[in-house]
């Protein structure tokens, strides 16, 4: 292992946020933490996670997709953000493709996404 990805993983451990295992094509809830005045509360934000970036290092992003009022709205949170309360996984997904962004062009059924009924977890 090379000195950056030792550091890397320091970097993450110290931090101590456990991430769920979840890919592209998920459906996830992240609960973020709103800051309005002096006050905080969690925001849940619900929507298929379009894709995944840097993987699981300490640069690590992912993109949630939702549909809000007929308008596709998507938002990239950092992995490990302070600002992340919890990570959710409500379904998986079966996909064919690590990036997702066709599904900015459908529209109703054509914007589904098959269950995966038989998912097993990846080894740690």
């Amino acid at each position: 292992m090379n000195l950056i990805a030792q550091l890397e993983a320091e970097q993450v451990a110290a931090l101590g946020n456990d991430i769920p295992d979840f890919k592209a094509g998920d459906t996830i809830r992240v609960g973020f933490r709103v800051t309005e005045g002096s006050r905080t509360r969690v925001q849940n934000y619900e929507g298929v996670c379009i894709s995944r970036k840097n993987g699981h290092g300490i640069a690590g992003s992912f993109t949630v997709r939702k549909i809000s009022f007929g308008e596709g709205v998507e938002r990239v949170f950092p992995l490990h953000s302070t600002n992340i309360d919890a990570i959710t996984v409500v379904r998986r997904g079966r996909v064919r493709r690590a990036k997702l962004y066709y599904l900015r062009t459908r529209r109703g059924k054509s914007a589904r996404i098959a269950e995966d009924a038989n998912y097993k977890a990846k080894k740690a």
